[in-house]
């Protein structure tokens, strides 16, 4: 039927004990990587955006001329 609470907390503690957990250079690296393809994508999409509101503009200022 169900478990006791003891057994459960035995379990939940055995599940964690098998948890391999990052070292500090790991979790440094990998936040630097993170970062850095952050600012990537942040560019990449300014230029997108920047260039789009340029060509709409320059379209839209033609047509309206």
């Amino acid at each position: 039927m169900h478990d006791d609470p003891v057994q459960f907390i035995g379990q939940v503690r055995a599940e964690i004990s098998k948890i391999t957990w990052p070292t500090r250079r790991e979790v440094v690296t990998t936040t630097i990587m993170v970062l850095i393809m952050a600012t990537i994508c942040s560019l990449f999409f300014f230029m997108v955006d920047f260039g789009i509101r340029t060509g709409l503009g320059a379209i839209l200022g033609a047509v309206g001329s």
